[in-house]
């Protein structure tokens, strides 16, 4: 998911009733509702870099508990900063308590790799004991549902705390608990509606007419908003089939509708981009990957393209057809060597 709906989900968790248990609760459960993503830090070594680390350890269960660990130190250190100042002799509401408050960023860390899960990027949880990547795939990367859920759920307490204000009512010492709680239960029945219509559309891909074709495998990758309109990928001995899913109705687009993508042949140029660092890290992550020759220019220099059909939908957020997010090129010269590698165009030095 997006950075906001990571942060808010973490307030949420803490305004549930954690921060009645130990003080900084709200802050340390925030915070660690991010964090993970601190891997984003590897792009300073390029878009391969990047791409090879993200959702890497600090989205592992065993990176966890040293991520709770350097998170509520960090929050150790700002405590003793602030009780050295004069002006803060003012008392926690709720006593602190920082063996709770390891155990809450724990809990909302693990909310962090919950989410991430849901969308079809996907994540490595169980690394390096198991490399396998895990996608739940029912849920948009932004679902502007789920934002606007966990939205309400927090500034509805400070809006009714403004209208309390004008009529005199006593302001309690924490609010917003049961919002919170609400809008936590939001997030668990749209997730339930969402993956029950997932199965469905990956039912509706399984029973496609292939011209009796066998299926080995479908996957369905979600819209945004819309949880009955699904993106379906068909994978057979020669081709994927790309078509969408109406679990409304419980229709599958007619075959005219359907883009047929037929496997391409390996040739010497894909052989050579599929054992380079980028070929190696994609093919690693990527569920359905389409690795092709798009041409030689008049120097010799061969182009081979990675796209994850995954991404091969256009949505109100990217045009996965013209431009499919996620995708890397490799350049292979004359000489059979790589010389360049891109990722969604960026260079890597």
């Amino acid at each position: 998911m997006e950075p906001i709906t990571h942060l808010m989900t973490g307030v949420c968790l803490a305004r549930a009733g954690f921060n009645r248990k130990a003080a900084y609760a709200t802050v340390a459960m925030t915070l660690a509702a991010e964090v993970p993503d601190l891997d984003v830090l590897w792009s300073i070594d390029g878009p391969i870099a990047a791409f090879q680390h993200h959702r890497g350890w600090t989205h592992t269960f065993l990176g966890i508990p040293f991520e709770a660990a350097i998170l509520v130190g960090a929050v150790w250190l700002f405590h003793r900063w602030r009780t050295r100042r004069p002006a803060s002799n003012k008392p926690p509401k709720v006593p602190i308590r920082w063996g709770l408050l390891y155990c809450f960023s724990v809990i909302s860390l693990l909310s962090h790799l919950l989410l991430d899960w849901t969308n079809n990027y996907g994540l490595r949880p169980f690394f390096p004991f198991n490399p396998r990547w895990y996608a739940g795939s029912f849920v948009f990367i932004f679902e502007p549902v789920l934002f606007l859920i966990l939205l309400i759920a927090l500034i509805a307490p400070s809006l009714f705390s403004l209208i309390g204000s004008e009529v005199g009512a006593r302001r309690p010492a924490f609010r917003g608990q049961g919002w919170a709680i609400a809008g936590l239960l939001g997030m668990g029945t749209l997730w339930i509606v969402r993956f029950v219509e997932h199965q469905k559309a990956i039912q509706l891909a399984q029973a496609a007419d292939l011209n009796g074709a066998p299926v080995l495998r479908a996957a369905a990758d979600p819209y945004p908003i819309d949880p009955f309109r699904w993106q379906t990928v068909v994978e057979t001995p020669q081709f994927y089939q790309v078509s969408s899913a109406d679990t409304f109705n419980n229709t599958l687009a007619p075959n005219d509708q359907a883009q047929i993508i037929y496997k391409p042949p390996t040739t010497l140029a894909t052989l050579l981009a599929k054992r380079c660092w980028l070929g190696e890290i994609y093919l690693d992550w990527s569920q359905y990957p389409v690795v092709a020759e798009t041409g030689t220019d008049p120097d010799g220099l061969t182009t081979v393209s990675f796209r994850d059909l995954r991404f091969f939908y256009d949505t109100p957020f990217f045009s996965g057809r013209e431009k499919t997010p996620l995708s890397g090129a490799v350049y292979v010269n004359a000489d059979r060597r790589v010389v360049r590698m891109e990722m969604n165009g960026r260079i890597q030095d």
